[in-house]
């Protein structure tokens, strides 16, 4: 049992090395480890054997490096490298839900010694956007951590009548351009709901486990929920323009955007005033028409009347 546990030992070492510089002879590494060419030879093998890419070459300048894979093996990090990483993404962790996903995997194995360091480092990380919404990096990890380990989570989130405790069986975390959302049952309402994460408070995991449910879209879910459930008025609009150009000039967080054919897209969106929503769509500057609501086409009407009333000259 020693002299397997000195194996992997030495193996993971020699990954180490291998990752720290480009090219390594083998006497170099078998200096380093203080073992012959011969049981370097065969832990590199053992490497390859385990999806790593490691590449020989002879000659002047030859020796051993890391090359690029067909698949992405685990890496491996010092204590520093661990640090920084960490911090990184939790300062990248508003720019996305990848972001997220690799710091619920690097927190997984993170030693307890380094996370006050990456704590107190990732407070000194701003960022000069101002229009991003400030999340504490501790309630992402203690959501992201509920939605992974499928445990029930609980937190204060304001309502119509006052702050009120919540308690949910977490399923996914979805990242907007400003917002981090988290898709969840609630328990005490039994159905779906979604939730902005910089309103939490008070956020806490419990040690219950729960059976996933099936689930909808997490991104369709809270984008729909988003851009029109929550407001007064609900609109669709049939866009005479291909989806992909719409979606670039209205932001994910406005409206849903679906294809109809390839010359063509529907609109969803939502405001507390149809005239609002009407301007916006008119600002596309594509031919469009007025799915629903009814109301909305006796608008368009109006609106039609008073801008061409507008561009006659008057004496």
């Amino acid at each position: 049992m020693e002299d397997e546990r000195g194996t992997t030992e030495r193996v993971l070492t020699l990954l180490g090395l291998l990752q720290q510089r480009a090219v390594w002879t083998g006497p170099e590494l078998g200096e380093r480890l203080g073992v012959t060419p011969r049981t370097i030879r065969r832990d590199i093998e053992r490497l390859r054997a385990l999806g790593y890419p490691v590449q020989a070459s002879n000659g002047v300048g030859g020796g051993y490096q890391l090359g690029p894979g067909h698949d992405m093996p685990p890496l491996l990090f010092d204590d520093e490298e661990a640090i920084a990483t960490a911090v990184s993404l939790l300062a990248g962790a508003g720019n996305g839900e990848a972001a997220l996903r690799a710091l619920t995997k690097l927190d997984r194995v993170l030693p307890v010694r380094l996370r006050h360091e990456v704590r107190a480092l990732s407070g000194s990380v701003v960022s000069f956007d101002g229009s991003r919404a400030p999340i504490d990096p501790d309630v992402l990890m203690t959501l992201a951590r509920a939605c992974r380990d499928e445990v029930e989570a609980g937190f204060d989130y304001p309502s119509s009548s006052g702050v009120m405790r919540r308690r949910v069986e977490p399923y996914r975390l979805v990242a907007s351009g400003r917002r981090w959302y988290l898709l969840a049952y609630d328990l005490d309402r039994d159905d779906w709901r979604n939730f902005r994460v910089d309103r939490m408070t008070e956020v806490s995991a419990r040690a219950w486990r729960f059976r996933p449910r099936p689930a909808p879209d997490a991104a369709a879910y809270v984008q729909e929920n988003v851009t029109s459930r929550v407001y007064q008025h609900q609109a669709r609009f049939l866009v005479h323009a291909p989806a992909s150009v719409v979606r670039a000039q209205i932001s994910a967080s406005a409206a849903v955007v679906r294809p109809r054919g390839d010359a063509r897209c529907e609109v969803l969106s939502g405001a507390g005033d149809l005239d609002f929503l009407l301007m916006h769509v008119v600002v596309l500057g594509h031919s469009f028409e007025v799915i629903e609501p009814v109301e909305l086409g006796e608008r368009c009407r109006i609106l039609a009347e008073r801008l061409l009333s507008a561009g006659v000259p008057r004496n």
